[in-house]
């Protein structure tokens, strides 16, 4: 009867499997996180401008003063906010990249037991045929040997 293959790493590669998922979740994580400070930016960006077309006069139009001053008070809270959002993002970026790598690097060794558990399924594989031949050569001698010892 054929024995039934047991890879006796596979608790090993269960966990790295779920280190595997548990770092794309981090990532997508992080992703994420980025994708919102870069928004955030553009939210920015888009205060930036609407201040800019506010303080646009047409022709006759007077100017005033305090909505000027305002504006000018709140262009430089907005300039603070996006320096803040710039380091966010580098920060962001950061983590992503180191992330990434966290990632590559847990793949790398999920796929290595992965690939280790199916050469060791076609090695007893291999095994098994060798010796599941082998019963089939002694049964095949031995038939041949009885009929001979009969006569």
């Amino acid at each position: 009867m054929a024995a039934r293959f047991r890879f006796r790493l596979e608790p090993l590669r269960k966990l790295r499997e779920a280190l595997e998922r548990e770092a794309q979740r981090a990532l997508a994580r992080a992703l994420q996180a980025e994708r919102d400070i870069r928004a955030h930016i553009e939210a920015l960006a888009a205060q930036r401008n609407a201040i800019f077309e506010a303080r646009r006069l047409t022709l006759g139009q007077t100017l005033d003063l305090d909505l000027w001053r305002a504006g000018e008070r709140f262009l430089v809270v907005l300039e603070r906010r996006q320096i803040e959002a710039f380091e966010q993002l580098r920060v962001a970026s950061a983590q992503v990249a180191v992330l990434r790598e966290a990632l590559t690097l847990a793949h790398r060794n999920h796929l290595m037991l992965v690939r280790l558990k199916e050469r060791r399924a076609l090695q007893h594989a291999k095994e098994q045929q060798l010796r599941e031949a082998l019963e089939m050569d002694e049964l095949a001698v031995l038939r041949h040997h009885r009929p001979s010892a009969d006569q």
